[in-house]
């Protein structure tokens, strides 16, 4: 899946989480996307306590990258 229009101005941990959210939205089948909006759910409230921004910023990067799906 190519990266949605906005993907480079993702900064912040809570602009990826609504950035995945909107890819979600682009997958081929309700069950599908439902799938993945929880597990980004799940993985955003997993690391919501990280405070090391380089840290930070690799996952982000990473997400961008490949999201996984």
């Amino acid at each position: 899946m190519a990266p949605l229009p906005g993907a480079e101005l993702v900064q912040r941990p809570l602009q990826l989480y609504r950035y995945l959210l909107r890819c979600c939205q682009q997958l081929p089948t309700k069950g599908i996307q439902e799938h993945y909006k929880h597990a980004v759910r799940q993985t955003f409230l997993k690391h919501s306590s990280l405070d090391n921004g380089r840290k930070v910023q690799r996952i982000i990067k990473i997400d961008l990258q490949d999201p996984g799906w």
